[in-house]
């Protein structure tokens, strides 16, 4: 039986962080709503920006969303509008989502409530590679009837040009090419150890959608091993053993009396 998982999920808590920080006490399925169509409108209103992460931190009383994009000029817009234009577009998903002030919760309180929305867009710099993105650019390829195989290993080759990058591996599953009978197909390159937990591996999807169908981009990438996350405690362990050079020699098993 294959046992699969979200390598991101897998490592969440060890080596990766929580893409959502919230404390709140009460109200876990309106958040986790409210997230998803957070998620959704950025997705919808600015995808062509080569979105790499979405980070969501509430407090009480403030909601910060952080965007990581490839493209960071698209999502501003000219004099700053674009992004004024997003965040309507987010403060009115989440008032769609409440359901306006007249709507009561589960204990009777107003489910609407005046949160401090904020924005911010950092750029993806060209000496990351984000397994998300790259994704993203495979389906976009996809789209513009570009051949499969060559696109694989262009997309391989570029991301193996980094010098963080220790493997990496794209699989496509769909009507390939316009192939009446649906496969998958898959390239790799170096190593991509899934099972241990201090690897540093990224994983990405995205739908291609075709003409002759939807075909699913998925991209792992691995960049070394993680010592530093929650290796302070690890690395003081490793220096607090002594040198094969300071230890005491054992001492020999006498042999026979002659």
């Amino acid at each position: 039986m294959g046992q699969k998982i979200n390598p991101n999920s897998y490592r969440l808590g060890i080596s990766k962080g929580w893409p959502v920080r919230w404390f709140i006490k009460g109200g876990y399925p309106k958040f986790l709503e409210e997230d998803e169509a957070i998620r959704n409108t950025i997705n919808k209103r600015i995808g062509l920006a080569g979105i790499a992460n979405i980070e969501i931190e509430r407090t009480q009383g403030n909601l910060r969303v952080y965007i990581r994009a490839a493209r960071p000029g698209l999502v501003i817009g000219r004099g700053g509008k674009g992004m004024e234009d997003l965040n309507k577009a987010v403060a009115d998903a989440l008032r769609k989502v409440r359901g306006g002030p007249n709507k009561k919760g589960t204990r009777g309180e107003a489910t609407e409530s005046k949160v401090a929305l904020s924005l911010n867009v950092e750029e993806l710099k060209r000496t990351e590679v984000s397994s998300k993105y790259i994704a993203q650019q495979i389906a976009w390829d996809l789209e513009k009837r570009i051949r499969f195989r060559r696109t694989m290993k262009k997309y391989l080759e570029q991301i193996m040009q980094n010098r963080d990058i220790k493997g990496a591996k794209i699989k496509l599953s769909g009507r390939l090419d316009g192939n009446e009978i649906a496969r998958r197909e898959q390239l790799s390159n170096g190593s991509l150890p899934l099972q241990t937990l201090r690897a540093d591996i990224d994983y990405g999807t995205a739908t291609a959608f075709t003409t002759y169908g939807t075909i699913g981009v998925r991209v792992w990438t691995y960049k070394g091993e993680i010592f530093e996350k929650k290796g302070g405690e690890d690395h003081e362990r490793r220096n607090d053993r002594p040198d094969r050079s300071e230890r005491p020699e054992m001492g020999r098993r006498p042999g026979p009396r002659s």
